[in-house]
């Protein structure tokens, strides 16, 4: 009798009860439930909050103390009292509207246009030869020197931020796609090409849903990309907007302006990504986010 038959043969004699008989054993019950990691992430998020109160404390103290002038680095109560500010006279939320229209429509257009040249890079190999070797000879071109081209042909208005926005949140979310569709096991569309699946079936039941873990990764990272696009482009040329409020309060030394923009940017670009992040719970919900395996361990 071999070592593994023997070590059997003796957990069920240690099973078995005075009689003979053998005592059923209970499967262990999974005591880690979703509630429950929820619960042992609260301590986390609690200890991000207060590190980031701790630092701001840290940061008051020190201007406070070597009198720092507020032209090189405002105290945390200047840039509150700025935000405040801004927000009451309309400034702050005048220009947020213009950046998040010129995120939305560019991240849209980046979502619309990557997808459909994935799914035809993916799904015609004369496509991919011809059209992929491109794509990657654009983004050799560095997007802010090509944002100065877009406000010549496109003017100062939305569109050449919009365009700006397109294209830098465009070739992230295009490999990610790319990645996705095929990451299908190869012997999973044999078998459902074998049973008379057309093309568009393959990829309905087996390639959408294969790829759709990597589609939101590359979205998570397109749109916090999207927000950057719109800040270099009003950067560049612009008469309204966020970025073009950053570069008006450095030219009048207003730093805690500076400031605070870049606190609404921040909280923009958080809000943005919570966005996706949640439509990704609930898309793909198949899938073990990182968020949810750390909780795990």
């Amino acid at each position: 009798m071999s070592t593994h038959t023997k070590r059997h043969a003796a957990d069920r004699e240690a099973l078995a009860g005075p009689d003979g008989e053998t005592v059923p054993v209970e499967a262990p019950t999974n005591s880690d439930t979703p509630a429950r990691r929820r619960r042992r992430r609260v301590p986390e998020i609690t200890y991000s909050v207060l590190v980031f109160i701790g630092l701001l404390v840290v940061w008051q103290v020190v201007v406070e103390m070597f009198d720092v002038s507020n032209i090189l680095v405002p105290a945390p109560t200047a840039v509150a009292a700025s935000l405040v500010d801004g927000f009451q006279d309309g400034s702050l939320m005048t220009h947020s509207i213009v950046t998040l229209k010129e995120i939305l429509i560019g991240f849209g257009i980046a979502v619309g246009s990557a997808l459909v040249s994935a799914v035809l890079i993916t799904q015609f190999r004369t496509v991919e030869r011809v059209l992929f070797p491109l794509l990657i000879l654009t983004q050799t071109i560095p997007k802010v020197a090509m944002a100065p081209l877009l406000i010549v042909w496109f003017g100062i208005g939305i569109s050449s931020k919009v365009l700006t926005v397109a294209l830098i949140a465009f070739f992230p979310l295009l490999i990610n796609a790319v990645l996705g569709f095929r990451s299908a096991a190869y012997e999973q569309v044999e078998m459902l090409r074998s049973f008379g699946a057309s093309r568009m079936q393959v990829m309905r039941h087996l390639q959408i849903p294969s790829a759709l873990p990597h589609i939101f990764a590359g979205l998570e990272v397109a749109v916090i990309l999207s927000v950057t696009g719109a800040v270099v482009a009003e950067f560049v040329g612009s008469s309204e907007g966020l970025g073009y409020l950053i570069q008006a309060s450095n030219f009048t030394l207003d730093v805690a302006r500076t400031f605070a923009v870049i606190v609404v940017l921040s909280a923009v670009g958080i809000a943005l990504h919570a966005v996706v992040v949640q439509l990704g719970k609930w898309l793909v919900f198949w899938t073990t986010t990182p968020t949810d395996t750390a909780g795990e361990v």
